[in-house]
């Protein structure tokens, strides 16, 4: 394991059924290209020494005898190899036969897991020719010199790196109550699961579905592989399935009814999963009970570590597929949150600075679609353009534009002239465009619109959103402070893509062009005045760093903790070469120091709606002290 992830795969070999000599030789063809993939844990469909579907074969001493002898030929082949290998077999052990994984890693034989629930309905019928795990007395065992007791007592075995991972065998993760379950709350960070599943209409749907509801459930990682191409076709067909999920989320999926022999590698993120563990109380508590035996693999020699898994650059956005479902749900939990509030203040108007930006753009957005769904006139949002000394031409037209549109109230008031009062009262020099300069407009701002609602009995809509917060791009007392803002919940990076929804919506058709043209316009607060072109000058981005990187730092701090360097790991990852390593680390510092000095400002954030699994409220989701020291953050920050 290497920055937190472990490198795991599903194997699906090519199968003779009861020609063990043959199965054995395929196995290792697959356990020696995983070596050279650098894998860590493999897994093997159920029975996979012997083939799944050998029926009354079981019965067989010769089949018996050859499949141990078959895994004696595992333990040398992998005498020098690194890889932990799950493998199916049967196992004679006290009279009775057991349907069991062996665990195998350098020429020694782990442990032996036995199957704890048989099917014994339609053509499977192994409690014909297999015993359960509950009937098991401990029996003492000698294999190849190595001596296993064989039990029933729940196993998790631990790398030298501290992984634990568990095993069931195939129906045992359709039973009401699987043992995954006591693995992963004894645990296990792994469940792996040797199976043997036939194929019929609407089962694949559902196995995924069951697979991802348990690996979500138990928080964990999970790997199936089950047995494929060469099972006996008498009456089912076996797909050959592989996959592997992590908290719900599969992450590789391999070829089903494919003829060829498969294995499908992937990374499993132990540090993400451990971290939604100790956050989860509900996890904490159900594991209070759970005990496992512990078995540790032996070490193994580092191998050069390559990234296998897909690091999402924009962690926050939907998937295309998803797009417009999840942008409707956003909206309406937005919109939700705004009506509630409006009905329990009994207020029928909003005021809000609109400046032809993104998040002023989607908070009137928002507010247009509360005041629809409660009846009310639009009239009642009252829209106020404040032009400044920055203020463009550009930005300007759009933000009338979209109010004539949208049809509500609209208001322009310059804040040139009592700005320039504010600066001779307190003696500074206009030509002096320092934060004074900058942060007396955005406060001047935030007083007309407070003043505004007074007059209106009207409630300021706050327009910042969460990455503004994350960095503390906001002057505290200016566009920091609302009476509920909307936007807080959301980043940046997805703030575009839901103006970019709306505009394709046939209600707000006459808008369109105006909201593709704020999605195009450089983010700016416009502070200080636009070059000789009359273009925008002050680019946000160019000050404190491009969006989508920070909105990537933020995702991974504050959702799963990671620490500088992982984060930067995964943002190399991730950008690829739109970003050198010099440039993940400026701005990487740049997050991590203003995270921690601007904690202020978000300890006395207004109200505002949850959208997400990352939220910045100081009241649920994010708790920390104003007065935290960065040192250890920016430590390792300087020293990637």
């Amino acid at each position: 394991m290497k920055h937190g992830l472990i490198t795991v795969a599903a194997a699906v070999p090519a199968v003779k059924v009861a020609d063990v000599e043959y199965n054995v030789l395929e196995i290792e063809k697959l356990i020696a290209n995983a070596e050279g993939q650098g894998v860590e844990i493999l897994c093997f469909p159920e029975l996979a020494i012997t083939g799944y579907s050998c029926q009354d074969l079981f019965k067989e001493q010769l089949l018996l005898s050859k499949a141990e002898e078959s895994l004696l030929m595992l333990l040398d082949f992998t005498r020098k190899l690194n890889v932990i290998c799950v493998v199916g077999m049967p196992v004679q052990a006290g009279g009775l036969l057991f349907n069991c994984a062996a665990v195998i890693q350098g020429g020694s034989l782990l442990g032996l897991v036995p199957k704890t629930y048989l099917p014994n309905y339609n053509e499977f019928y192994e409690k014909r020719w297999f015993a359960s795990a509950q009937d098991l007395n401990p029996t003492d065992l000698y294999i190849g010199g190595t001596h296993i007791t064989l039990s029933s007592e729940p196993k998790v075995f631990q790398t030298t790196d501290g992984v634990k991972f568990g095993v069931e065998i195939c129906e045992d993760v359709w039973a009401p109550i699987p043992p995954s379950n006591n693995l992963t709350m004894a645990g296990a960070d792994i469940i792996l699961n040797c199976s043997a599943s036939d194929e019929l209409i609407g089962k694949h749907n559902y196995l995924r579905s069951l697979l991802a509801q348990q690996s979500a459930r138990t928080i964990s990682g999970y790997v199936y592989s089950s047995c494929g191409f060469g099972e006996s076709t008498q009456d089912v067909v076996y797909g050959g399935n592989a996959m592997i999920f992590e908290n719900g989320h599969l992450l590789v999926e391999g070829e089903r009814y494919s003829f060829q022999p498969q294995m499908q590698v992937t990374q499993i993120d132990i540090d993400r999963l451990r971290t939604e563990r100790h956050t989860n109380s509900t996890f904490i508590n159900a594991q209070r009970e759970a005990k496992a035996v512990v078995i540790d693999c032996r070490p193994v020699e580092l191998q050069e570590f390559h990234v296998l898994r897909f690091v999402n650059p924009h962690p926050f956005i939907p998937t295309d597929e998803d797009m417009a479902t999840t942008c409707e749900e956003i909206l309406n939990i937005q919109t939700a949150g705004l009506a509630k509030r409006l009905v329990h203040t009994n207020c029928q108007h909003v005021v809000i600075g609109i400046s032809g930006g993104l998040d002023s753009t989607l908070a009137l957005l928002v507010c247009v679609r509360t005041f629809d769904k409660l009846g009310l006139d639009r009239k009642g949002i009252v829209g106020v353009t404040m032009p400044g000394f920055g203020t463009t031409d550009r930005t300007h037209d759009n933000a009338t534009t979209l109010m004539q549109t949208l049809n509500i109230s609209q208001m322009e008031i310059s804040i040139a002239k009592a700005v320039t009062q504010h600066f001779e009262d307190i003696g500074h020099d206009m030509k002096k465009h320092d934060v004074t300069y900058e942060n007396s407009q955005a406060r001047e701002r935030t007083q007309i619109l407070m003043d505004l609602a007074n007059q209106l009995n009207a409630m300021v809509v706050g327009t910042g959103d969460l990455s503004e917060l994350a960095l503390g791009w906001a002057t505290y007392n200016g566009d920091h402070m609302s009476m509920y803002g909307v936007n807080a919940g959301i980043p940046k990076t997805l703030i575009q893509y839901l103006i970019r929804y709306v505009a394709g919506l046939p209600q707000f058709k006459a808008q369109q062009e105006t909201l593709l043209d704020i999605i195009d316009t450089p983010i700016s607060p416009e502070l200080t005045p636009a070059d000789a072109q009359g273009n925008i000058k002050q680019k946000t981005e160019d000050l404190v760093g491009p969006y989508e990187l920070h909105d990537f730092f933020l995702y991974y701090f504050l959702r799963f903790g990671f620490r500088p360097k992982k984060i930067f790991f995964l943002a190399r990852h991730a950008f690829g070469e739109k970003y050198d390593q010099a440039t993940i680390k400026k701005w990487l510092t740049t997050f991590c120091r203003r995270f921690f000095n601007q904690q202020f400002k978000r300890s006395c954030l207004p109200d505002g709606p949850k959208v997400g699994s990352v939220s910045l409220s100081p009241r649920g989701d994010w708790r920390m002290p104003s007065d935290a020291s960065s040192a250890l953050w920016l430590k390792e920050c300087e020293a990637l």
